[in-house]
């Protein structure tokens, strides 16, 4: 990341080209003696120039910051549920068909897996002042879109404006939680952020079906877009990066394109991200397919109703909710992120294998089992961190966008997939033979985690 993370546990942080920074204490100001402290003092002083630097790392503003970053994904993550929901309601208003809205949906991904890939080099480069603001002022332009929605190319319009937007969201907050507080709540912050996001998808939903019923989805997009004009003015008076470090020594910046290619060459060639991107990958991905789309289809083929299998959809959102930040502390009290991480994903596996064999009229039995799937979903957030301690600081944004891209990608995959494997009237035993992909894929990437260098130790000590 541009500029130092504090941390507790004197980790060093580099220069915005990958090049070795100072080292921070755990409030980010360090004491170095003699001259070095004063050429870092003056450097604080002068921050603010490049990505409007302010200074307290941990304090209230950090929480400030912080709490706007994860309002943009809650926010991002309601206006795509709100999609999901009025979806019907834009085909019939603007003439559209079943393939063209499927197109539509196609195109958002395709946009936001190519972005996703260059938001976090971007981070790392510029900082998160002037691109989340932009980012923030995408993503309300594309709900305004939706809303003036008319015709396919209207629709399609708005898709790659918000999934240019979206890009920098998730991965954003992570971001700055990185840059705002010490190394050792990196997961933690990451993890409470996915928390937060998952409560606004279980309760978001519902809240938004009843809204629709009072209002048209036009005026309900619109409100959308008003609250993304009030975040987008909080981000650009509000929105600030840390001050470098205890010792950091500004150097010249490589030109824009080789900088990022360096950057992404640089995390796809270290082994534990790649592991950690596969790891959360499939946990991700299984908790997506299984939680939005084909838990919901294999509840109903065992005997539930539709109001159920609505319930079970928030159940396993909820289970991340609580999954995701635990998951971290849990690896911070063990010393170890490999060990939770891979017993999660295992656990998951068994989980979603429960769910595929359960027989009907166990609502009670079901019910537990997608909070399940949901809550060891969770170990998905430890692919994050160590991806992000895998790395020099300055890359940690870069680390987090291609593990978010990859779970993105699978995503893609394993909801796909079982489409293709189901005849056009699956019988339940259809959709048992075809979901089985799933738990098999989790337990390959519980096994790719036990190759992940562990990264726990040298972070926590001392924190």
């Amino acid at each position: 990341m541009t500029g130092t993370r504090g941390t507790g546990s004197g980790r060093e942080a580099d220069g915005a080209d990958g090049t070795s920074g100072g080292r921070g204490s755990a409030d980010g100001h360090g004491q170095g003696p003699g001259r070095g402290a004063a050429r870092s003092r003056a450097a604080a002083r002068t921050a603010g120039g490049g990505h409007g630097a302010h200074r307290t790392i941990g304090g209230s503003e950090a929480w400030l910051v912080w709490g706007l970053a994860t309002a943009f994904v809650v926010w991002l993550f309601a206006i795509q549920t709100g999609y999901g929901i009025v979806s019907p309601e834009i085909q019939r208003s603007a003439g559209l068909t079943v393939a063209q809205i499927g197109l539509a949906g196609s195109v958002y991904t395709w946009a936001f897996a190519f972005c996703q890939f260059f938001s976090g080099a971007l981070l790392d480069r510029f900082g998160s002042r002037p691109l989340l603001a932009v980012a923030v002022a995408f993503v309300t332009v594309g709900a305004f879109l939706y809303a003036r929605t008319t015709g396919f190319g209207t629709l399609v319009t708005a898709q790659i404006v918000i999934a240019v937007g979206a890009a920098f969201g998730f991965v954003g907050a992570g971001y700055i939680g990185g840059q705002w507080f010490p190394a050792a709540r990196y997961g933690l912050m990451f993890g409470m952020v996915q928390s937060l996001a998952s409560l606004g998808s279980a309760i978001g939903q519902p809240a938004i079906s009843w809204r629709l019923e009072q209002v048209s989805w036009q005026r309900l997009l619109n409100g959308f877009g008003v609250a993304g004009v009030v975040l987008t003015v909080l981000f650009v008076l509000l929105v600030r990066n840390p001050a470098p470090g205890p010792g950091r020594v500004e150097r010249p910046r490589s030109a824009l394109l080789p900088s990022i290619a360096r950057a992404l060459g640089t995390c796809f060639g270290n082994r534990n991200v790649l592991l950690a991107a596969a790891l959360s990958g499939v946990s991700f991905g299984s908790m997506i397919a299984m939680g939005s789309l084909w838990g919901p289809r294999l509840v109903r083929a065992q005997g539930a109703g539709e109001s159920l299998a609505a319930a079970l959809s928030a159940m396993s959102w909820l289970g991340l909710a609580v999954g995701a930040p635990l998951f971290n502390i849990v690896s911070n009290r063990w010393g170890s992120r490999r060990v939770p991480a891979v017993a999660g994903v295992f656990l998951q596996a068994v989980s979603v294998a429960v769910l595929i064999c359960l027989p009907a009229g166990v609502p009670g039995v079901t019910t537990v089992v997608m909070f399940a799937v949901g809550f060891f979903s969770g170990a998905q957030m430890l692919g994050f961190t160590v991806a992000g301690e895998s790395v020099p600081a300055a890359l940690v944004g870069s680390s987090a966008a291609i593990v978010n891209g990859v779970c993105f990608i699978l995503a893609g995959v394993l909801e796909a997939v079982p489409g293709r494997l189901l005849p056009d009237v699956p019988s339940l035993a259809d959709y048992r033979s075809a979901l089985l992909i799933m738990p098999l894929l989790l337990v390959a990437g519980a096994v790719a985690g036990l190759f992940i260098r562990d990264t726990a130790r040298a972070t926590t000590q001392g924190s």
